[in-house]
């Protein structure tokens, strides 16, 4: 796992969030039970799974662009093939189904509706999404689909890609054009996946696609772009669809903490400033932190931009992974401040990522007293681990993974049970997948995917998954 910074608007620069951990653990006592309403389900997203790159008239996006530059991605490993789902959708739709989930959150690749990120629809494109979500209504699963994962049209990469505010116009189109063949059967939309890292990886790091490396001037437009596109999308899905959907964000959060607590806070600090305080607090205060420079703000917001980033959501989705530790750097050190090892008490998963289930309920309520009645109900849209899988005699246990999702699940109830208003838990992933830079190493899936044949075989936490599912439909009837 290569290691991940960025620069702060102050300059300081910092190891992007860090990871997490699961423990096995000794007999648990019943899963308490959740609201009957509470919502289920798994995820995925495009790229990572469909495959079919250059059918039906998809077009290139920055991913298959930037999968081609050697030494991109581990192993040299791409997103062409996959999981193939685009060729074998109806296993996978069976697989969740059978997994008694209640909702599917998956991905549309831009570039396979819009080759160049505008014009008309591509038909093959649309009509695949339509299958998917038909197969999806006729197993009894909800389709969430979320209208950006990452995966940008080359075209509009390089006209400028997100650094320039016409894309914003582009993602409105697309979203409005994907609302006129959808909108009649979907009951929740997502606009965009972790604008967070979108931003700070993709292009201050560049270690995802696009690659960029730009300084904070720079990319604070790519920030401020992404969040506007969204409020942007949000009012062409509400004018557009035929039936009355559910509108959010996924975001990825993590609470910040300093590697010590008497010396590290300003670390900390800076930290939490860009996670929450630059890609939340527009949404959802409709405003920037006060600690953000004018001169930085003024290189991209103009009138009414906040008013339309903090377009009213029904729900906000939190992608939880880790928490993170920071330190003020050594005397000498080229940046005032840097990641710092978890304590030695956290286990770790695959990935080097600590665990800490109590991290997923602080985050919670940290949502709650950071935005009071500005927050809107949660969904709790990823949260997994990549672990080593153990395959024998044509099973796959994975116990490590099933101590964790019990752990994390427990500590979504004891955030409820503190008045937070979660309404669902999506387990990423439902299949092994290709895990961007780390290509096809790490695996998160509940199923485990063969690469050469494509086989699935569900794992152990599967299983699990889908007793607890059951168990609590059976605990509220």
């Amino acid at each position: 796992m290569r290691r991940r910074e960025f620069v702060l608007a102050t300059g300081a620069t910092i190891a992007a969030p860090g990871l997490i951990a699961a423990s096995k653990s000794g007999a648990q006592p019943a899963m308490p039970a959740f609201p009957p309403d509470f919502l289920w389900g798994v995820a995925a997203s495009s790229y990572q799974i469909e495959g079919a790159v250059n059918e039906d008239g998809r077009g290139k996006s920055i991913w298959d662009t930037y999968c081609r530059q050697p030494g991109n991605i581990a192993g040299n490993a791409n997103g062409d093939i996959a999981c193939d789902h685009y060729h074998r959708y109806r296993e996978d739709v069976g697989l969740i189904s059978q997994l008694g989930a209640r909702t599917y959150r998956f991905s549309i690749a831009w570039p396979r509706i819009q080759a160049e990120g505008r014009g008309a629809a591509n038909p093959k494109g649309l009509d695949f999404y339509s299958r998917l979500v038909d197969e999806l209504l006729a197993k009894g699963v909800a389709p969430m689909p979320t209208l950006f994962h990452w995966d940008l049209p080359q075209a509009l990469q390089d006209a400028g890609g997100w650094q320039r505010r016409d894309t914003c116009d582009r993602f409105a189109d697309y979203a409005h054009i994907m609302a006129e063949h959808l909108g009649d059967r979907v009951p929740r939309w997502i606009t965009h996946n972790e604008t967070f890292m979108h931003h700070v990886l993709g292009h201050v790091l560049g270690v995802n696609a696009p690659g960029l490396k730009l300084d904070m001037p720079q990319s604070f437009p790519v920030a401020h772009h992404l969040l506007l596109s969204h409020g942007k999308a949000v009012q062409a899905l509400r004018a557009t669809a035929k039936r009355k959907a559910q509108i959010g964000i996924a975001q990825n959060l993590a609470m910040v903490r300093p590697a010590d607590p008497a010396r590290d806070e300003p670390a900390a600090q800076a930290m939490t400033l860009y996670y929450w305080g630059l890609h939340v607090d527009p949404l959802l205060l409709g405003r920037y932190p006060a600690e953000l420079p004018d001169a930085l703000t003024a290189t991209a917001v103009r009138d009414g931009d906040l008013k339309m980033i903090a377009q009213p959501l029904d729900f906000l989705g939190v992608n939880y992974y880790n928490t993170n530790f920071m330190r003020v750097s050594p005397p000498g050190s080229a940046q005032p401040i840097e990641e710092a090892p978890p304590p030695a008490k956290f286990k770790r998963t695959e990935m080097g990522w600590p665990v800490d289930p109590q991290g997923m309920t602080d985050v919670l309520i940290g949502l709650r007293d950071r935005y009071g009645s500005a927050l809107p109900p949660i969904v709790i849209t990823e949260n997994g681990a990549a672990f080593a899988d153990s395959v024998a005699r044509g099973a796959v246990h994975d116990a490590d993974r099933i101590a964790f999702l019990d752990a994390h699940i427990r500590a979504v109830r004891k955030a409820m049970d503190a008045g937070i208003d979660v309404r669902g838990y999506l387990v990423w992933s439902i299949l092994d997948n290709f895990e961007w830079a780390d290509g096809y190493g790490p695996r998160f899936g509940l199923v485990r995917v063969d690469y050469a044949t494509q086989r699935r075989t569900p794992k152990d936490s599967y299983h699990w998954y889908r007793r607890l599912i059951a168990e609590q439909a059976g605990a509220v009837k």
